[in-house]
């Protein structure tokens, strides 16, 4: 009986743990179906996490307007504290990253064309200043 109960909580994993060992080798069909199933989990646990995110801050919401009816009731001010920013915490994933704005994307766009343009100017002022160099020590002032 003992061995029955073994076998059933052990067989799946040493099923997988053999496939693993004995070297077969995934298809790509396999390898995509595998990052696809990844992608999807990932996008799910982002969608889960908006939506536990979404629910606090309505909870929160209602009982912000709650504390605001006991303070009307009994006339007390609430406290003023510095707002902290909204922007949420955005891990190295590239999934969860925050898109960028089209004024981001100008200005890196600008800052990519000015440092080309920085490097021409800098080819160009050293070349001028070899030639001047050059000239300066064929002729001679007298």
């Amino acid at each position: 009986m003992a061995a029955f109960i073994a076998k059933q909580m052990m067989g799946n994993q040493l099923k997988a743990a053999k496939g693993s060992m004995g070297g077969g080798e995934t298809s790509e069909t396999d390898k995509e179906k595998e990052e696809e199933a990844e992608k999807e989990r990932l996008e799910a646990l982002a969608e889960q996490e908006d939506r536990r995110k979404e629910k606090h801050r309505k909870m929160e919401e209602e009982r912000e307007t709650m504390r605001q009816g006991i303070r009307d009731k009994y006339k007390i001010e609430k406290k003023v504290e510095p707002e902290e920013p909204t922007e949420p915490y955005m891990p190295d994933n590239p999934l969860m990253r925050k898109k960028k704005t089209p004024e981001e994307l100008a200005a890196e766009a600008e800052a990519a064309d000015q440092d080309d343009f920085t490097k021409l100017k800098n080819t160009i002022e050293t070349q001028i200043s070899e030639v001047k160099s050059q000239i300066e020590g064929k002729c001679v002032v007298q």
